[in-house]
């Protein structure tokens, strides 16, 4: 079956499960396909500054964690249940927000994203209390879950089907920035002129940053149709289109391998484990996982322009990429008495360089016999299942680590990561089914 550059069959109806000569064969270009240019790198980069921000916003309670425990009158359990209920909402919201992308427009979800999020900034600037600030962060994490899936829709809509996958890495680099950017102004914010006014003018920016959306971003480029000519499916529907067609599965499990490890790190256990099971000192440990998280971010780019240009890399790559890092991780959790520091290290840069090449593959897998006016589920699900995975990975592991005795060590964090690891191999074999076998 050829598919066009849009991921819908030639005569407009919805795409069936491909043929096997559809696996690594070019993707064809189509001349009515959107053509890109300086219009749509403008509209993308007014939505990825959007990303930009969001993730700003996600990452900014790790900067004010002090501060908070002192506003609030909390304990570290209980500020731990901020960020971990904002990701809850996250993950919960990415096929709504997928299917939202569908039916309304990436600009409009954005717009709604935005609201919300400025709203959650600004009551948690004046929150009295931990309540009230738990509401305005499950506000930011509503508004967090609205935007990515919305920027590479519109990468999507606004850029020929080869340079997909190049802008969806572009925007996956752009929200590790917005992580690493979060610390330093906050931080000096909260110093400065304190708690209320410094989170009262990150909502004033997001309340700008809603106004450029207004301006400037459109769902499609002029004189383009829109897909209101296409028969809407039900909700249920649109699922199950997505998790029967081969290219979105194939993305849920490399997602689920390559960005869930490094991510559970970032997120929360790469500190504690670098210092407690490794004993780095705390600088070293901080430095390190800067350098990695930092210095892998340009291989997401050279990926995507690698695999826009030829398109039969990809299922190589991710064939040979996953069972790498899962082995990696085989060996950091059971080598006895812990893996060498040489091994530890390089397993930390295999996975650092997971979780920022994921984008750039994972989201060009879900396009794969897709219809484009519907892709958004199958990105939604793809994005949720990376997240799912981290977010029972980091739960689990924290579980473990509460029942360690004081002071933990390397074999406390080994057995904390098995059930990572566990799902690591799962998914890393369903990838390789997915990849290697072909339709009878």
């Amino acid at each position: 079956m050829s598919l066009r550059a849009d991921g819908e069959r030639a005569n407009g109806a919805p795409a069936r499960p491909e043929s096997s000569a559809d696996r690594t064969s070019p993707r064809p270009t189509h001349p009515a396909g959107p053509a890109g240019g300086g219009r749509a790198w403008l509209v993308w980069g007014v939505g990825v500054a959007v990303y930009f921000l969001a993730m700003f916003h996600r990452n900014g309670l790790g900067v004010a964690a002090l501060e908070a425990q002192e506003r609030f009158g909390v304990g570290p359990a209980l500020l731990a249940v901020l960020p971990m209920l904002q990701l809850v909402v996250y993950v919960a919201l990415q096929v709504p927000a997928g299917l939202l992308a569908d039916r309304i427009g990436p600009r409009r979800s954005l717009l709604m994203g935005m609201a919300a999020m400025a709203f959650g900034v600004v009551l948690f600037a004046v929150a009295p209390n931990a309540p009230v600030a738990i509401a305005g962060r499950l506000f930011i994490g509503l508004g967090d879950a609205l935007t990515f899936l919305n920027v590479i829709r519109l990468a999507a809509l606004w850029f020929p089907r080869s340079r997909y996958a190049l802008v969806s890495a572009l925007t996956g680099v752009t929200g590790g920035l917005g992580q690493i950017a979060s610390v330093a102004p906050l931080s000096a914010a909260l110093e400065r002129v304190g708690w209320t006014p410094a989170f009262l003018g990150a909502g004033a920016l997001t309340v700008l940053m809603t106004l450029l959306v207004v301006l400037v971003v459109r769902d499609r480029p002029a004189g383009t149709p829109a897909a209101t000519g296409h028969p809407r499916i039900s909700v249920a529907a649109s699922i199950m289109e997505a998790l029967r067609t081969r290219g979105p599965r194939v993305g849920m499990a490399y997602h689920a391998v390559a960005m869930s490890p490094y991510t559970m790190l970032a997120l929360l256990w790469g500190y504690p484990f670098l210092v407690e099971g490794m004993g780095l000192g705390p600088g070293t440990a901080a430095l390190l996982l800067t350098v990695l998280g930092a210095g892998t971010l340009w291989m997401s780019p050279l990926l995507g322009a690698l695999a826009g240009r030829w398109p039969g890399i990809r299922f190589p790559f991710a064939a040979v990429f996953a069972p790498v890092l899962t082995l990696g991780w085989l060996l950091l959790t059971l080598w006895p008495g812990g893996a060498p520091a040489g091994v530890v290290v390089a397993v930390l840069a295999v996975s650092a360089t997971g979780a920022v090449v994921a984008p750039a593959l994972s989201f060009d897998f879900a396009r794969d016999g897709m219809p484009a006016h519907r892709t958004g589920v199958a990105s939604g699900l793809v994005n949720m299942s990376g997240f799912s995975v981290t977010l029972i990975g980091t739960v689990l592991a924290g579980a473990i680590l509460e029942t360690a005795p004081e002071p933990r060590g390397m074999t406390d964090f080994q057995l904390a990561f098995l059930p990572m690891t566990a799902m690591m191999l799962a998914a890393t074999c369903a990838l390789l089914v997915l990849v290697l076998r072909r339709p009878r």
